[in-house]
């Protein structure tokens, strides 16, 4: 299938992972990373009351962060599920909120004129027949508990079960424009567990094949073990546009505020504002979309330093995002500490670190009709440099040949990231 425009040119989009393990606030893997069983997992189930939930206020400030898409976890690997399902009691539904979240999720989210995305996850620890592996929280029970406890379970039942979710939510929400599906681990870092799984075990052909059926527009990503429309690095910034088997490919980066995707109540690795949006510009300059995710608390608010930083970036963005959308990687080579991206014949340069009075551009003398600073609109005087011009007391010395300097105030503009727009002549 070719893949839907909108997704390169929105370039940003939030992430939300929310659930259960929102009341523990110890990272959405505390049930794999504690050893916890089902038993004791279920108070959790019990207590979930998120009674401050809000779904237009995550879309109202996705939106406002300039975020174009928003994708939340429909179920992670704890099997918990926030619609109605009527595969499972396992539900929000059944817990004291009583409601399919998934439904006010949706309808808030497209009110606000945002694309909706699902993310589901393939593993899931809560169900009878889901064959206890070494990602399982029960893995490091002796051997013989173990094999107790996966006598009579059965993949195939599971699967049935896993495509029948999966239909219900393609089927009953309208029209879904993404879907995550998370995650395979018969290759890869996790290759080496016992009973590991993958297409095989999700039944990913037809899994796929389902999807694109019930909801023919929609895009898929890359982590049934098959190929999917777009490739998903996670916690990490690609060195260079992406490719497979040395064809490009489209991607997106998966980040997090703090290095965790659920609610963390004490992780205070927070990452600046400057920093995040240093990491969407330099995965657009790389040909790459970024989700953000944030994790809401176990009322259902987002929290204080989400908040914060999602203004911080929406800022930013209200000016800037002529830099984003709709531009991609250009052909110009930028200067050390900068970025380019380009939409057309307008050329973005990000500059991460600020300069003393000027920067070089290689290669752009006699390209450029215009330049200005992108927040302001304010004009940004250039000029080239004969390369035999000697340097003396203040005069700059020449430059290589087709170089163009530009020449910047000595103060920083006070916006996150400063940059310049600059105006190409047809043909540059």
């Amino acid at each position: 299938m070719s893949l839907p425009p909108w997704f390169t040119h929105d370039r940003f989009g939030m992430f939300i992972h929310w659930g259960l393990y929102a009341l523990p606030a110890r990272h959405e893997w505390v049930k794999n990373r504690e050893r916890i069983t089902d038993e004791d997992y279920d108070r959790y189930f019990r207590h979930f009351e998120p009674d401050l939930y809000d779904p237009r206020a995550w879309a109202r400030a996705a939106k406002q962060a300039g975020m174009k898409y928003v994708v939340l976890t429909t179920k992670h690997h704890d099997g918990f599920c926030l619609w109605d399902s009527k595969l499972t009691d396992y539900t929000s539904v059944k817990t004291p909120i009583g409601k399919d979240l998934v439904a006010e999720f949706v309808e808030a989210v497209r009110a606000e004129g945002l694309r909706v995305g699902f993310y589901h996850s393939l593993i899931d620890w809560h169900h009878p027949d889901f064959v206890i592996d070494g990602l399982h929280p029960r893995r490091d029970d002796p051997p013989e508990e173990i094999e107790r406890l996966n006598e009579g379970r059965d993949i195939a039942r599971y699967r049935a079960y896993l495509h029948g979710q999966v239909e219900e939510l393609l089927t009953h929400y309208g029209g879904i424009d993404y879907l995550f599906y998370d995650f395979s681990y018969k290759r890869g870092r996790h290759s080496e567990v016992f009973n590991a799984k993958g297409a095989e075990e999700w039944g990913s052909e037809e899994l796929l094949a389902l999807t694109r059926r019930l909801q023919p527009e929609i895009i898929v990503n890359d982590r049934l073990e098959i190929p999917g429309d777009l490739v998903t690095p996670e916690q990490y910034q690609p060195d260079k546009p992406m490719e497979v088997d040395g064809e490009p490919v489209v991607w997106e980066a998966c980040q997090t505020l703090n290095g965790s995707w659920g609610y963390d109540r004490d992780n205070l690795n927070v990452k600046s504002v400057e920093l995040l949006l240093r990491m969407l510009i330099d995965g657009v300059s790389k040909n790459g979309n970024m989700l953000l995710n944030v994790g809401p608390t176990g009322r259902g608010e987002l929290d204080p330093v989400a908040v914060t930083t999602l203004e911080g970036i929406g800022d930013w963005m209200s000016r800037h995002g002529r830099s984003i959308y709709g531009a991609g990687p250009s052909a110009h080579r930028a200067p050390v500490d900068a970025r380019y991206t380009q939409r057309e014949n307008r050329l973005y340069l990000h500059l991460f670190s600020w300069p003393f009075t000027h920067v070089h551009l290689p290669g752009l003398a006699g390209k450029v009709e215009y330049a200005q600073f992108l927040h302001d609109a304010s004009e940004i005087h250039y000029r080239e440099i004969e390369p035999s011009a000697t340097a003396q007391n203040t005069t700059l010395g020449g430059q290589p040949p087709g170089t163009l300097t530009l020449s910047l105030p000595v103060v920083r503009p006070g916006v996150a990231v400063p940059v310049v727009e600059l105006f190409l002549r047809d043909g540059a």
